[in-house]
């Protein structure tokens, strides 16, 4: 995941003594992570009759990190999600989106990312690159990042944070069932903004 970016000294002469400024060591944070679910949000927000948004969640998934402080390009990320797991905070739309019409929950139970690329973009901003695989279809993502810091946690955990972001054409993935409405337009938006706030623990 293109996460860090080594920033350079730049040496200041005097008569007397050199000074180096240096930042931050970004090489320590380099390693394993885990996503931590209980900490993290995966959302989108999806237009509804033209006029609102409907947002949601999927709160059951896992992922992984790994990070690599010295060269941004080695760094990678996975996720899967769990399609039954989506809450809009309606029941019966939960269930309309599981059904056949939308994710076939039962017949396509997970949602996978795989990174294939990883850039520094320069001061926090990143962007990575991957494939995104729903109801048995795998097209390319692309998520812009910001990198919100590293911190120990009370219980000793080393963990990293991220905001990311994203849109998708939902109809690129086969999830193509709308409504007409009588006034023009469609129920539900065929854009698909996704959106990320991530915790993730090193690995011991």
């Amino acid at each position: 995941m293109g996460i860090f970016s080594r920033k350079d000294s730049t040496p200041a002469t005097t008569t007397t003594a050199t000074a180096t400024a240096t930042g931050p060591d970004l090489t320590a944070l380099t390693g394993d992570y885990t996503i931590d679910p209980a900490h993290t949000t995966i959302g989108f927000t999806a237009r509804h009759a033209m006029v609102t948004n409907v947002k949601g969640a999927f709160h059951d998934f896992t992922g992984s990190l790994h990070l690599d402080g010295a060269d941004p390009s080695r760094s990678t990320a996975t996720l899967d999600i769990q399609m039954a797991s989506v809450d809009t905070g309606s029941a019966d739309r939960d269930g309309h989106l599981k059904s056949s019409d939308f994710f076939k929950a039962d017949e396509f139970p997970t949602m996978t990312f795989r990174s294939t690329k990883a850039e520094a973009l320069g001061g926090e901003d990143y962007r990575i690159t991957g494939d995104l695989s729903i109801l048995g279809t795998t097209k390319q993502l692309t998520i812009d990042l910001e990198f919100n810091g590293s911190a120990k946690d009370p219980f000793g955990n080393e963990r990293v944070g991220f905001e990311g972001k994203a849109e998708i054409l939902r109809s690129e993935w086969g999830l193509t069932w709308n409504a007409a409405l009588e006034t023009g337009g469609v129920l539900v938006s065929d854009k698909i903004k996704l959106n990320f706030d991530i915790s993730a623990i090193k690995n011991a």
